[in-house]
């Protein structure tokens, strides 16, 4: 009876074990479940519809400025182009430490919330000194001797541009990363791909910008400025709303920790181990899987052999330095080595963006002032804004990325038999060939503009319409839209493609971080040109632009871009693809569309 008892006793004992064991099961079951069911299609109207409101809104906002700066607070059009190139460059800049934030301690989502909030401040603070009469200086329609604005109305200008400077520096990085994060990106879940995320991306924020260019650039010139800021700024406050809203469907990757202690404990622990051999066999460097599963969701980063110096922080030099967890400021993994390993590949292809940014980044403002002395006539009583004309290049480059998706890509394939048609790298390299194009064309512009202005002797009336048809500035448009579909999208989807999965927000801030460098070195290049070209043919003048030199600045931008494009194929021929090990795992999903993209087909699957 005892040994009896005893055994019913044990067997009751391993049931509540068991049906302990299958709720643990269940519930990590439901979780698991739960977590699929996050992301995906679904999240992309409240994603893009935030990204969408915040482009037109930025849009609006930035297209047109150089109007406002020149004509209602007549400033000079030199300074007032590298007010807007600063502020451009100052964006850029803060979305490195965005990027930071929301991988280090805040996340995606919040990062992006809060810094829609501050966007939104800044377009507030810009309307209210739209409307306030007391926060401009007189009007000055001749554009001689101008009474330029004062400190104080130029307080408001410099502090709604710099919250906006601080919002786009939380929003930029984090958007595109976000997004993404919504779909499966490894290539498992690539493997029956049919679309491209970043070519949607950039089609719907190019249908953004073409609303903004059309509509609120029209406002501004023939409504006021009021309503012409005022309307992105309710455009912003709409994008918070719907980001908000959305919020339960979206699947927020934890924060991973600061990706600059990690790259810095890597350095660190790799000067410490300097004097520690190197196993001939690979397989003997330090890996801890266990340790990396937060920053290694997708698959673990392989050994190359590049930088090998690196790859003595993963050198196990006591027995007791694989204490779980190790102190990493002495003993690194080999998927950390190979996330700064690829940081350092991406740095040279990065660091092309930069000239291609200098050569473009005051082209815009310049050719406003062009178009504004052109003949912009579409009928006797409507004319083509001059901030407008950007809509040619919004409307080559959404034609272009159809055209690149359905045309060439499946073209492409057939040639190169690789999935995306042509790689990343090719893609940006297609991108910079076209803007050297382009510059050239406005250059040839300009030439032309200047002749019919002497034939009809307007060359010192700054204000005169020049009988020539504004349409003459269509090509270059056309041709910097183009270049964009191959040299911005690639660029981007290179940045988020190639960077470990846990520093794409830091390194799509690299892609900004590079506009911001681009620009003000474009600051530089204009301020230096406009004070040694001399007085009296300056090439860049402030006030008659009929008196210039425009063209000799394209030229000198001409020159800076081929030299560029030398350094780009140099950098893109020797570069090395990142190797991922994918683990194979097999998840039912409902959701066909849960799909990306890579820029090369490198990855092996474990």
């Amino acid at each position: 009876m005892e040994i009896e008892s005893l055994r019913v006793s044990v067997d009751g004992k391993v049931s509540k074990d068991e049906e302990k064991s299958e709720k643990e099961e269940m519930n990590e079951m439901k979780k698991k479940k739960k977590k699929r069911k996050l992301g995906g299609v679904k999240t992309m109207p409240f994603i893009l519809g935030n990204e969408v409101c915040d482009r037109f809104a930025s849009s609006g906002f930035h297209s047109n400025i150089i109007t406002y700066l020149t004509q209602d607070l007549n400033m000079p059009l030199v300074p007032a182009s590298n007010i807007l190139t600063n502020f451009a460059a100052t964006s850029s800049f803060t979305s490195l430490i965005g990027a930071l934030i929301a991988d280090s301690f805040a996340g995606r989502f919040w990062t992006i919330t809060i810094a829609s909030i501050i966007y939104e401040l800044g377009m507030v603070t810009i309307t209210i000194s739209a409307i306030l009469p007391s926060l401009h200086p007189p009007p000055c329609p001749t554009q001689i001797n101008c009474i330029q604005a004062s400190g104080t109305q130029l307080m408001f200008l410099y502090l709604a541009l710099l919250l906006t400077s601080l919002g786009a520096g939380g929003i930029r990085p984090c958007v595109v990363a976000f997004a993404a994060d919504q779909f499966d990106m490894t290539k498992v879940g690539i493997a029956g791909r049919t679309w491209n995320f970043f070519n949607w991306y950039y089609f719907c924020m190019g249908m953004a910008t073409l609303t903004a260019l059309t509509v609120v650039v029209y406002i501004q010139d023939n409504v006021g400025w009021g309503w012409g800021f005022g309307l992105p700024t309710i455009a912003m406050a709409l994008s918070v709303v719907a980001f908000v809203v959305g919020s339960p469907l979206y699947n927020k990757l934890k924060p991973s920790g600061s990706p600059l202690v990690r790259l810095a404990q890597v350095v660190v622990a790799a000067f410490k181990n300097r004097k520690a051999v190197l196993p001939d066999d690979s397989e003997l460097l330090y890996r801890n899987h266990e340790l990396d599963a937060a920053i290694a969701v997708q698959g673990k980063l392989v050994h190359t052999d590049q930088f090998k110096w690196l790859d003595k922080a993963a050198v196990i030099t006591t027995p007791d330095s694989t204490a779980n967890p190790p102190n990493l400021w002495r003993l690194a993994t080999v998927h950390r080595v190979e996330e700064l390993k690829s940081i350092i590949r991406m740095l040279p292809i990065w660091a092309a963006g930069i000239l291609l940014v200098t050569a473009s980044s005051h082209q815009h403002s310049f050719t406003i002032q062009q178009a504004r002395t052109m003949n912009r006539h579409l009928t006797p009583t409507f004319q083509i804004p001059p901030a407008s004309l950007s809509i040619f290049g919004i409307l080559s480059m959404l034609t272009g990325l159809v055209l690149y998706d359905r045309l060439l890509v499946p073209f492409a394939k057939k040639l190169t038999h690789n999935p995306l048609g042509i790689t990343c790298l090719q893609r940006m390299g297609v991108g910079f060939a076209i803007n050297i194009v382009a510059t050239l064309v406005s250059s040839a512009v300009e030439i032309k503009r200047k002749k019919v202005a002497a034939n009809h002797g307007l060359l010192d009336n700054p204000t005169a319409t020049i009988p020539f048809s504004v349409f003459w500035l269509v090509p270059q448009f056309w041709l910097h839209g183009i270049a964009e579909v191959f040299m911005s999208v690639g660029h981007l989807e290179f940045m988020y493609d190639q960077s470990p999965e846990s520093l794409r927000s830091t390194a799509t801030a690299l892609y900004w971080l590079a506009i911001s460098a681009g620009n003000y070195i474009g600051t530089l290049m204009v301020y230096l040109v406009h004070k040694y070209t001399g007085e009296e043919h300056n090439w860049l003048p402030d006030r008659n632009l009929n008196r210039g030199r425009l063209e000799y600045y394209y030229w000198l931008v001409s020159g800076i871009q081929v030299i560029n494009l030398v350094y780009y194929v140099i950098c893109a021929w020797f570069y090395t693809y990142k190797p991922l090990e994918e683990e194979k795992i097999i998840i039912e999903n409902k959701d066909s569309d849960q799909e990306g993209e890579r820029c090369e087909d490198t990855s092996k699957i474990a």
